[in-house]
């Protein structure tokens, strides 16, 4: 245990506080182990630049020496000559650790670090090919594929040579083996590794864009980094973003397995992994790179989850640096001695610590060696041994118990996670303004080039949209879907007339967007003017005569009246994303033509689902999940859509319920449904909603009411935390769509956010090719058109608008087919026939009657993070598929 009496020794300002707590901090004792579940704060040791040589070597071997054989750490000297700065030193770090890791610690696999680090390496070697083909992802794919087979294990095998036969046998068994021994495993490893990197970490970072596959990535990272590096290898900002990709993939190996319990892996956590980093001043060689490593180490804890790894850096910080490390107070070595415990959070300051002269000149303290505990066998062999007796003790009990050891699945419905799973810390920031705005600069520029289609003698015609006001804050547009419809909209609108160039039967439209007021409170109104504007359209050009409308995205009793106001002056009226049976009535049944599925179709469902599947979390058991035999409904009695879906919620759930009716504005119906406690404060909701989930703990809560109130009442429980130590499962409408997905719930960890959409995400298998083509145009559109990344990529509702108006297109198109008059008679007169084409949505099909499309998609999603996942998919949502077909709880 003693050190060498002429051993390095570590310099003396008050240090003996600091040595003993680093041996700590690297190797508790056994039994206190815990202590490595923290992320020590980054420390700057900074020495006189005069001794900046001799000062690292100091501190570097005192400290290592302790370590050495004992722990795994890394040593990243700065380095010589002209390439010292364009090194990664993360790949270094990586590298080290894997091969300095005592025999039988954890951790000692590196899966993240190592595809990473292959992929980076390849992308460096070979920066021109993008420059010829920017689709390198398969390229990527297998070079990855070969340097996992080169590093051994059971992918080893792949490299073996195929048989050596002639003829027809040679050729057949040569395919065989290419195929089924090289290619196939090969394919298999990389979805594997590459679902495992993205839902482990990189599927939440800015660079993956929504994506979820590994390759394509950093396929898309190449293609963009590719002139950098062509014309300059060390490119600063090229390595500054590889370094963090590196170092970010190290982390997240370095965080598994959890410490404790009685896993063997989990057991043999008992030592810390520490990186020393050389500082060289600034200008020398490798001060660049040391630097650079330091910065993208804050970036990558910033999402990184404990326990991380102890990080020294020794040497001389230049003043940008540390700015950049959130300009730190120097400390003395007491006080740093104290911070070596801390679990550090994003964005905390680095530890700085000023070493003098004198005591580099003096003796200095020894750091005796570290004395972690050791392993004589390999975790696998308990592993075996206690797997062994527990399946021999499953097998001798399962012969008498059988229900009792084998009872039936219990796995959650699209996992165990909540929506704060792999979420990003922050939710994601909206830009009210400018993307509303981005949208009606696109319809203006369309509406420019119906006008030059008119000039040149083609038949064009208008339509109106309607919409709530815009938003005036970045929260208001969590709340309302009103940029993504139009999105929608603009897209359809462009591909219009871009097709209209070739072909001579589509006709134009000039899209005349309009404001019905906050949450459609103007809908009537604006119904009334619209009809008034049309009585002297005789007088127009032909090009100006207005033949549908788009629109009223929200079942309001305003949008309601409006909807009776256009059917009195037969106007014909494609809506978007109201649901309500109820919108449908009296003289809109004449000339209205919803696009999703009613309220009645989606409640009956939805309560199906919640009685049926496992979706509520057992007490005591987070990871086993029961079918809901309770529901606590939410309605707002007052708004159409919230008191539809819930009264038929009800009608339709075959276990017990309660409802409360909760408003804000204090705004209630004399006839909410039967039971209803009526509630406007989101606290005394709340305390409520806990007292029910205590007594009833097999509960779901079926928010039918508005995305503001939802929030509210979230926000309420997360503070009160009186029934927050236990997942609460929530099923709601497609109203929670915006707000879920833009990462508002983003860190309550305690939600399981169950909601229905009228699109399947792009990920999806059944997804069919209009619906990835209408993703991939999406996100080019939003690429273009607006900054800041865009949260509404899994949104339905931009997709629904776009098929909206391509059903009132579709009709138009059709109707100057039969009428150059091309009026709003013969429009409906098509509608009425029937209209049906694949969409976004999946297989939009009118039959000529006044309702959704025949079978429409419905989806139920499950929120995880920023991305939800398809937990059900209801409907046609490729033509001849049926509900029918699809059993409970579609059909019916």
């Amino acid at each position: 245990m003693n050190a060498p009496i002429d051993g390095p020794r570590f310099p003396n300002d008050q240090a003996i506080e600091f040595v003993r707590e680093f041996r700590v901090t690297v190797a508790p004792a056994y039994e206190n182990r815990a202590k490595l579940a923290t992320s020590p704060p980054l420390f700057l040791l900074r020495v006189p630049q005069e001794s900046y040589r001799g000062g690292v070597d100091r501190v570097v071997a005192a400290l290592t020496g302790a370590l050495r054989q004992r722990v795994p750490f890394a040593h990243l000297p700065a380095g010589t000559g002209a390439d010292a700065d364009a090194r990664l030193l993360s790949a270094g770090a990586g590298t080290q650790l894997y091969r300095s890791a005592p025999q039988h610690m954890t951790p000692d696999r590196f899966p993240h670090f190592h595809v990473m680090c292959d992929l980076v390496d390849y992308i460096r070697a070979h920066p021109d090919e993008w420059a010829t083909n920017a689709d390198q992802e398969a390229q990527l794919r297998a070079y990855a594929g070969e340097q996992r087979a080169a590093r051994g294990g059971p992918l080893a095998f792949t490299r073996m040579e195929g048989p050596a036969l002639d003829g027809l046998a040679g050729f057949l068994a040569g395919l065989s083996w290419l195929s089924f021994v090289q290619l196939f495993p090969r394919w298999l490893w990389a979805r594997r590794v590459s679902r495992k990197v993205m839902r482990g970490w990189l599927g939440a970072e800015p660079v993956a864009q929504g994506s979820n596959n590994l390759f394509r990535v950093l396929d898309h990272v190449a293609a963009e980094r590719a002139v950098q590096l062509m014309d300059d290898a060390g490119h600063e900002d090229a390595l500054q973003e590889f370094d963090r990709l590196v170092l970010r993939a190290l982390l997240e190996d370095l965080r598994r397995p959890a410490i404790g319990r009685f896993l063997p892996g989990r057991r043999r956590r008992t030592g810390r992994p520490v990186l020393f980093v050389e500082l060289p001043p600034p200008g020398e060689p490798g001060a660049r790179a040391a630097e650079r490593f330091l910065r993208a180490l804050v970036l990558a804890r910033a999402t990184a989850r404990p326990p991380g790894p102890l990080v020294v850096a020794v040497g001389v910080p230049s003043a940008a640096l540390l700015r950049d490390l959130g300009d730190p107070q120097e400390s003395t070595f007491p006080e740093a001695s104290v911070r070596l415990a801390d679990d550090a959070g994003p964005g905390e300051p680095a530890v700085l610590v000023d070493v003098s002269e004198a005591a580099l000149a003096a003796r200095g303290v020894p750091v005796l060696p570290v004395a972690p505990r050791t392993f004589r066998f390999g975790r696998r062999v308990p592993a075996a041994l206690a797997s062994g007796v527990a399946m021999l003790a499953l097998l001798a009990g399962g012969l008498l118990l059988p229900p009792v050891l084998f009872p039936p699945p219990r796995d959650c419905l699209g996992g165990t996670g909540s929506v704060a799973e792999s979420a990003p810390t922050e939710p994601t920031p909206v830009k009210a303004t400018d993307w509303y705005e981005a949208a009606l600069e696109t319809i203006r520029v369309q509406n420019e080039r119906v006008a030059d289609y008119a000039a040149q003698g083609r038949t064009v015609r208008r339509v109106v949209v309607f919409v709530s006001d815009r938003p005036r804050t970045d929260e208001q547009t969590r709340f309302d879907g009103t940029i993504p419809e139009l999105r929608g909209i603009a897209m359809w609108q462009e591909r219009l007339n871009e097709d209209a160039e070739a072909n001579n039967s589509l006709i134009p439209l000039h899209v005349d967007v309009r404001q019905a007021g906050v949450a459609f409170r103007d809908a009537e109104r604006e119904a009334k003017r619209l009809v008034a504007e049309m009585a002297d359209e005789r007088n127009l050009p032909a090009s100006r005569r207005i033949v549908g409308v788009l629109g009223y995205a929200q079942s309001r009793k305003e949008t309601q009246a409006a909807l009776q106001v256009l059917g009195r002056a037969g106007i014909p009226t494609i809506g978007t994303t109201a649901t309500a049976d109820e919108m449908l009535g009296g003289d809109a049944a004449r000339t209205y033509w919803p696009s999703t599925p009613f309220n009645s179709r989606e409640a009956r469902i939805q309560a199906d689902f919640a009685h049926t599947r496992h979706i509520v979390a057992e007490r005591g058991h987070e990871d086993r999940c029961t079918p809901a035999e309770h529901a606590i409904v939410i309605e707002s009695s007052a708004d159409l859509y919230s008191h539809s879906l819930a009264q038929r919620f009800v009608d339709e759930f075959d276990g017990t319920h309660q409802v409360f009716d909760f408003n804000q504005e204090g705004e209630f119906s004399p006839d909410p449904v039967s039971g209803a406690v009526t509630q406007p404060d989101a606290d005394l909701l709340a305390a409520s909603l806990c007292e029910a989930l205590e007594k009833k703990p097999r509960s779901v809560v079926f928010w039918s009411a508005r995305a503001k109130d939802f929030t509210a009442l979230i926000n309420s429980m997360d503070t009160a935390g009186t029934c927050t130590e236990r997942d609460v499962t929530v099923l709601g409408g497609n109203e929670l769509t915006n707000v879920a997905q833009t990462g508002a719930f983003a860190d309550k960890e305690w939600l399981r956010l169950y909601y229905s959409a009228h699109r399947l995400p792009d990920d999806h298998p059944d997804a069919s090719d209009r619906t990835d083509r209408f993703v991939e145009d999406y996100v080019a559109y939003v690429e273009t058109t607006t900054t800041g990344t865009d949260p509404w990529k899994q949104d339905g509702h931009s997709a629904v608008s776009y098929d909206a108006f391509h059903v009132l297109s579709e009709a138009v198109r059709e109707a100057g087919l039969a009428d150059p008059e091309v009026d709003r008679k013969s429009v409906l007169l098509v509608l009425g026939n029937g209209v049906a084409f694949n969409g976004a949505t999946g297989y939009v099909s009118y039959e000529g009657a006044n309702a959704p499309p025949d079978d429409k998609t419905l989806v139920l999603l499950r929120q995880s993070g920023n991305h939800p996942k398809a937990v059900l998919v209801c409907g046609a949502y490729r033509q001849g598929e049926s509900s029918e077909k699809q059993g409970k709880p579609c059909a019916g």
